[in-house]
Protein backbone atom coordinates (compact mmCIF):
# COMPACT_ATOMS: atom_id res chain seq x y z
CA UNK A 1 0.00 0.00 0.00
CA UNK A 2 2.81 2.60 -0.83
CA UNK A 3 1.76 5.60 -2.67
CA UNK A 4 3.09 7.30 -4.89
CA UNK A 5 4.51 9.96 -3.00
CA UNK A 6 6.47 7.74 -0.92
CA UNK A 7 8.40 6.07 -3.71
CA UNK A 8 9.60 9.82 -5.14
CA UNK A 9 10.33 9.97 -1.52
CA UNK A 10 13.16 7.11 -1.82
CA UNK A 11 14.61 8.22 -4.75
CA UNK A 12 18.40 9.71 -3.93
CA UNK A 13 18.21 13.54 -4.80
CA UNK A 14 20.68 14.74 -7.45
CA UNK A 15 22.63 17.81 -8.11
CA UNK A 16 21.15 18.79 -11.19
CA UNK A 17 18.24 21.21 -10.35
CA UNK A 18 14.71 20.34 -11.67
CA UNK A 19 13.50 21.32 -15.31
CA UNK A 20 11.33 24.97 -14.68
CA UNK A 21 7.75 23.80 -14.28
CA UNK A 22 4.47 25.58 -15.28
CA UNK A 23 2.75 27.04 -12.00
CA UNK A 24 -0.70 26.33 -11.02
CA UNK A 25 -3.23 24.52 -13.63
CA UNK A 26 -5.68 26.97 -14.96
CA UNK A 27 -9.00 27.20 -13.50
CA UNK A 28 -10.81 29.10 -16.15
CA UNK A 29 -11.63 31.82 -14.10
CA UNK A 30 -9.75 34.69 -16.72
CA UNK A 31 -9.38 37.44 -13.38
CA UNK A 32 -8.08 34.40 -11.11
CA UNK A 33 -5.95 32.81 -13.38
CA UNK A 34 -4.31 35.99 -14.34
CA UNK A 35 -3.62 37.05 -10.76
CA UNK A 36 -1.98 33.50 -10.03
CA UNK A 37 0.22 33.90 -13.20
CA UNK A 38 1.42 37.65 -11.77
CA UNK A 39 2.20 36.43 -8.24
CA UNK A 40 4.31 33.34 -8.76
CA UNK A 41 5.85 35.54 -12.00
CA UNK A 42 9.23 35.43 -9.27
CA UNK A 43 9.38 31.41 -9.49
CA UNK A 44 9.84 30.94 -12.79
CA UNK A 45 13.78 31.16 -13.60
CA UNK A 46 15.13 34.00 -15.40
CA UNK A 47 11.75 35.76 -15.02
CA UNK A 48 12.69 38.48 -12.83
CA UNK A 49 16.24 39.43 -14.32
CA UNK A 50 14.98 39.64 -17.68
CA UNK A 51 12.16 41.44 -16.92
CA UNK A 52 13.98 44.43 -14.96
CA UNK A 53 16.04 44.37 -17.62
CA UNK A 54 13.46 44.87 -19.99
CA UNK A 55 11.75 48.22 -18.10
CA UNK A 56 15.17 49.93 -17.97
CA UNK A 57 15.88 49.78 -20.88
CA UNK A 58 12.65 50.63 -22.51
CA UNK A 59 11.98 53.22 -20.37
CA UNK A 60 15.09 54.97 -20.88
CA UNK A 61 14.49 54.49 -24.71
CA UNK A 62 11.34 55.97 -23.96
CA UNK A 63 12.86 59.04 -22.65
CA UNK A 64 15.36 59.51 -25.03
CA UNK A 65 12.83 58.87 -27.86
CA UNK A 66 10.96 61.51 -25.48
CA UNK A 67 12.94 63.83 -26.41
CA UNK A 68 12.75 64.23 -29.75
CA UNK A 69 9.50 62.45 -31.08
CA UNK A 70 6.25 63.03 -29.46
CA UNK A 71 4.69 60.69 -26.67
CA UNK A 72 3.05 58.03 -28.86
CA UNK A 73 6.44 57.51 -30.96
CA UNK A 74 8.33 57.60 -27.63
CA UNK A 75 5.98 55.17 -26.33
CA UNK A 76 5.90 52.78 -29.21
CA UNK A 77 9.96 52.74 -29.15
CA UNK A 78 9.81 52.13 -25.42
CA UNK A 79 7.27 49.04 -25.74
CA UNK A 80 9.25 47.95 -28.55
CA UNK A 81 12.13 47.95 -26.59
CA UNK A 82 10.94 46.68 -23.44
CA UNK A 83 9.87 43.56 -25.16
CA UNK A 84 12.93 42.90 -27.63
CA UNK A 85 14.94 43.02 -24.49
CA UNK A 86 12.63 40.57 -21.92
CA UNK A 87 12.68 38.04 -24.53
CA UNK A 88 16.34 38.23 -25.83
CA UNK A 89 17.36 38.61 -22.10
CA UNK A 90 15.09 35.65 -21.23
CA UNK A 91 16.37 33.64 -23.79
CA UNK A 92 19.94 34.10 -23.36
CA UNK A 93 19.49 33.03 -19.32
CA UNK A 94 17.35 30.11 -20.15
CA UNK A 95 20.48 29.02 -22.68
CA UNK A 96 23.12 29.85 -19.73
CA UNK A 97 20.95 27.21 -17.38
CA UNK A 98 20.69 24.89 -19.86
CA UNK A 99 24.03 24.91 -20.70
CA UNK A 100 24.84 24.98 -16.79
CA UNK A 101 22.64 21.34 -16.19
CA UNK A 102 24.31 20.06 -19.15
CA UNK A 103 27.80 20.21 -17.34
CA UNK A 104 26.33 18.81 -14.20
CA UNK A 105 24.79 16.22 -15.82
CA UNK A 106 28.12 15.24 -17.39
CA UNK A 107 30.12 16.04 -14.67
CA UNK A 108 27.51 13.57 -12.17
CA UNK A 109 28.23 11.27 -14.35
CA UNK A 110 32.00 11.29 -15.27
CA UNK A 111 32.50 11.37 -11.09
CA UNK A 112 32.64 7.25 -10.75
CA UNK A 113 35.09 7.02 -13.80
CA UNK A 114 37.27 9.83 -12.29
CA UNK A 115 37.23 8.02 -9.14
CA UNK A 116 37.97 5.03 -10.38
CA UNK A 117 41.25 5.76 -12.58
CA UNK A 118 42.44 7.98 -9.62
CA UNK A 119 42.21 5.15 -7.73
CA UNK A 120 43.89 3.09 -10.23
CA UNK A 121 47.12 5.56 -10.81
CA UNK A 122 47.41 5.50 -6.63
CA UNK A 123 47.83 1.92 -6.69
CA UNK A 124 50.10 1.82 -9.87
CA UNK A 125 51.96 4.28 -7.93
CA UNK A 126 52.55 2.42 -4.70
CA UNK A 127 53.29 -0.89 -7.06
CA UNK A 128 56.20 1.10 -8.99
CA UNK A 129 57.41 2.43 -5.71
CA UNK A 130 57.58 -1.14 -4.26
CA UNK A 131 58.99 -2.45 -6.95
CA UNK A 132 61.79 0.24 -7.01
CA UNK A 133 62.47 -0.55 -3.19
CA UNK A 134 62.98 -4.30 -3.51
CA UNK A 135 64.81 -3.51 -6.81
CA UNK A 136 67.61 -1.16 -4.31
Amino acid sequence: MSSSKDVTESKPTSAIPPAPTPGQKPTGNLLNDSVNAAVHLTEIPCARSSLLAGIASGAGIGVIRGLTAGPMVAGNWAVATFMLVSIGSWHICQNQFANERKQLKTITENMPRLKLKRSDEVISDTEDANSSKSVS
